[in-house]
């Protein structure tokens, strides 16, 4: 589960040239409540605002108002490039009561992630996350467009949710999707369906699995990838990953198929699909989808001659502090040239999994002797203990970027490292 932590037609996304202007939304952090057991909703605390869906070439203005007894700091997990909105190396916690504004520039379209939780390990409510939609400017051969965002959570016997960094003790696991325990997408026959993926669990390596559809993955963490079937149905993705998936309604009206979840402990139902008794939309199913257009990432790295670091996972030591305890000050983990190519050799000396998670950039996963890569990229990825994994990424854009590590228990610290580009 670790290796990763897709005739007559409407389209959803209709083509168009690149947008003009800069729209606006805030988002606030509020005290909120979350209903993950029968009985009393959880008090959690959560990003209110308008859905983020924007276009490709946008600029997003997005305003912060922290309503919170604490500082809190956006964190924008798969956007490249934007040294200004980087959190604590660019942008400081927001103190309670305050507000900040910042300028997102959208050069990709994909499917990406807004929370608010990098500080928040240990503290008195866990965090709920948001997703954020970027929208290619040319036609896609969709139907429909859903998110499709699971959050994990530890819950104590008396209904309360502890935040992660915390010992859960006798807490038990839950899982929602879009802020409810269970979705049900209904679709019609010879429908295809544009699933957006996205695991904003805080800890924990998940797999999903949809039996009796085929599941064409176009998309991985935000970046358009080689169409591949994904195996039975199941996607892994690590804390922060995400995936687009194409599926083709086939099966009769009325028939539902659950979509499971897996934590490496057991599978649950976390929603279903279900066809619709109207008609066909179409008479048959769609051609296969041709590739989402690039984002123009290089289309090869270059790895002779590239900067080559070493990088320890799993342990909260050396130069690896808790978020609330960086400093910009701190010296980085590396400094390379603008263009220069950079590989790193990522070595989880920690008992159990590691997620990894790279700022600023996506990289390429290496196959074992360097002589090729997977066929997708990739801005998290979930290490095995004891093992090393090899990556590599272009250092095309100039700033100071964090690198997050955790360890797959809930209990774990949250650690970050920076690198400069410049």
């Amino acid at each position: 589960m670790a290796g990763l932590g897709a005739a007559a037609l409407a389209p959803v996304l209709p083509a168009s040239g690149r947008a003009q202007g800069a729209p606006s939304v805030t988002l606030q952090g509020k005290a909120d409540t979350i209903a993950l057991r029968d009985g009393p909703p959880t008090p959690v605390w959560s990003l209110h605002g308008p859905e983020l869906r924007f276009k490709r070439g946008e600029t997003a203005e997005v305003a912060f108002a922290n309503e919170l007894p604490t500082p809190a700091v956006l964190n924008w997990r798969g956007i490249d490039g934007i040294a200004s909105a980087e959190p604590l190396t660019a942008r400081p916690p927001v103190a309670a009561g305050a507000k900040q504004t910042l300028q997102l520039p959208l050069r990709h379209a994909g499917t990406f992630l807004c929370d608010f939780g990098l500080l928040g390990d240990g503290q008195a409510r866990p965090t709920r996350s948001r997703a954020l939609v970027v929208r290619e400017n040319e036609a896609v051969s969709v139907d429909r467009d859903e998110v499709f965002l699971i959050e994990d959570w530890r819950v104590l016997p008396d209904g309360s949710a502890i935040a992660p960094g915390l010992e859960p003790k006798d807490a038990v696991p839950a899982f929602t999707v879009n802020g409810r325990t269970s979705l049900e997408i209904s679709a019609r026959t010879n429908e295809r369906v544009r699933l957006r993926f996205i695991s904003a669990c805080q800890r924990t390596v998940i797999a999903t699995k949809m039996e009796n559809y085929e599941v064409r993955v176009m998309a991985v963490c935000g970046q358009p990838a080689e169409p591949f079937q994904a195996r039975s149905g199941a996607l892994v993705l690590a804390p922060g990953g995400r995936a687009d998936v194409f599926i083709d309604v086939a099966l009769p009206a009325g028939t539902s198929t659950p979509i499971l979840l897996h934590d490496g402990k057991e599978a649950r139902p976390v929603g279903k699909i279900v066809v619709s008794s109207e008609p066909p939309i179409r008479p048959a199913p769609l051609p296969p989808a041709a590739p989402l257009r690039s984002n123009g990432l290089p289309e090869r790295i270059e790895l002779k001659g590239a900067t080559r670091v070493d990088l320890a996972l799993g342990t909260p030591q050396g130069d690896w502090v808790a978020p609330a305890s960086f400093v910009v000050t701190a010296a980085p983990a590396f400094r390379v040239k603008t263009g220069r190519t950079v590989v790193l050799a990522l070595t989880n000396r920690a008992a159990m999994a590691t997620v990894f998670h790279l700022h600023g950039h996506h990289f390429r996963l290496l196959d074992r002797l360097d002589d090729g890569w997977k066929p997708y990229w990739l801005d998290t990825l979930a290490i095995e203990p004891g093992q090393t994994q090899r990556i590599a990424f272009l250092a095309e854009h100039a700033g100071r970027y964090l690198i997050e590590s955790v360890a797959t228990d809930w209990a774990a610290p949250r650690l970050v490292r920076w690198y400069a580009v410049e």
